[in-house]
């Protein structure tokens, strides 16, 4: 590998890593610091649902002002973003009660954060067109390591300190996801001078190919592909539940903020295994047979939380996730760019990550409710069913769609 392909590998991780660290703090704390402050779990969950759907509103937006951007670039449209959360955190700071103004900020967090995903994950197929190869799955068990350590260090932090440190942390890995932004714009714009068969404009090339293509006609095109991602809704469900409202899970088991940050921490790092090794994996099974035994997994992990009557069980529960969140993610990453011609490969990203933004605004609304109203059992019973039928859908509807390649 290239000098400069050392470095676009190595800050390409350290993205991840800044990336899911601001997750555990915006999204998997997001509970804590809102009960501090005095908000209900419906009116978390509201929080929560109004944040994902501004995300769904912007998502396809952002990805087709991408897919078209020359000057700009993906790198350019990422700095820009991590910026605005970095000044969206300073809320945190000053609104120190239940108010309107700390429900808008993190809304914005929540939204901007989601948005960026679907960039990221396409970056990496924009790299290699400098003729750098980058390994997605070691790049992105960086961001599960990080994510691990981070919250169980979190979870100790604001059980002696209060959620005060959260702004502070959040904050600081914004900062260092932007510095691993522009040097990774550097190093990527090195690259490309010395690959002498780069093309410099990634959206001309997919017009003179007549791949460009609107939202509309994307979805005209992708029909199979659109049903793959409806099932997506149902098998995310559950990862929604356990992300935004693990506190009030690990609570009804007996369990303290330091318990939910340290099962988080033990669920992020089995992501690492599975997915340090997934490009040896793809080369020996396919990626449909990858997200169907990722369904299952999915499914069998929810059912076991349902059943959990103490911490320890909940921890057992955690070691599927090897073979569903672990799996899925990187299978379906590529899985996508396999399907999609050249033009519609942001957008195909970005309708993945909608759907799972869309299960949480689902997930947000009724999640709230159903604790409010009937407990963390009645939550996981939803949650099971839920994911159970989107494993079912994946699983019938995947090996029909049609692969167009590039």
């Amino acid at each position: 590998m290239k000098k400069t392909g050392m470095f676009l590998n190595i800050e390409y991780g350290c993205i991840f890593g800044s990336y899911w660290m601001i997750y555990g703090i915006v999204s998997s704390f997001a509970a804590v610091f809102l009960l501090d402050r005095g908000f209900s779990n419906s009116q978390i969950g509201i929080t929560l649902a109004v944040a994902n759907v501004l995300a769904v509103v912007m998502q396809p937006l952002i990805a087709d002002f991408a897919d078209r951007s020359g000057r700009i670039g993906v790198i350019g449209i990422t700095e820009i973003m991590t910026v605005m959360m970095m000044v969206f955190t300073l809320g945190m700071f000053i609104f120190t009660g239940r108010t309107l103004g700390l429900c808008l900020v993190f809304v914005l967090l929540i939204a901007w954060h989601t948005v960026l995903q679907p960039l990221f994950n396409s970056l990496s197929f924009r790299l290699e067109e400098s003729g750098v190869m980058i390994n997605f799955g070691l790049a992105r068990s960086v961001g599960s390591l990080a994510y691990s350590l981070l919250v169980a260090v979190l979870g100790t932090l604001i059980e002696k300190y209060g959620v005060i440190v959260m702004p502070w942390t959040g904050e600081l890995v914004c900062l260092c996801l932007l510095i691993s932004l522009i040097f990774t714009g550097r190093h990527f714009r090195k690259a490309k001078a010395e690959c002498t068969d780069f093309r410099a404009d990634a959206p001309d090339v997919a017009k003179s190919e007549g791949e460009e293509i609107n939202l509309i006609t994307f979805a005209r095109r992708n029909k199979m592909f659109m049903l793959v991602n409806l099932g997506v809704v149902g098998l995310y469900f559950s990862n929604s539940i356990l992300n935004n409202y693990m506190a009030q899970i690990v609570d009804g088991a007996g369990g303290t903020t330091e318990d939910m940050g340290r099962i988080l921490s033990v669920m992020a790092f089995l992501e690492i295994p599975t997915m340090v090794v997934f490009n040896r994996l793809k080369k020996k099974f396919s990626c449909t047979l990858m997200l169907k035994v990722a369904a299952v997994g999915f499914t069998v992990k929810i059912a076991i939380c349902r059943i959990a009557e103490s911490v320890v069980l909940l921890y057992v529960a955690q070691l599927f996730q090897l073979v569903s969140f672990a799996l899925f993610l990187p299978a379906m990453v590529y899985f996508t760019d396999q399907v999609m011609s050249r033009g519609e490969a942001i957008k195909g990203q970005a309708l993945f990550t909608t759907m799972v933004t869309v299960t949480t605004i689902f997930a947000s609304l009724l999640g709230g409710f159903i604790l409010d109203k009937a407990g963390p059992e009645a939550l996981l019973s939803w949650a099971t069913a839920a994911t159970a039928a989107g494993a079912v859908i994946i699983i019938a509807v995947i090996d029909k769609v049609e692969k167009k390649g590039r």
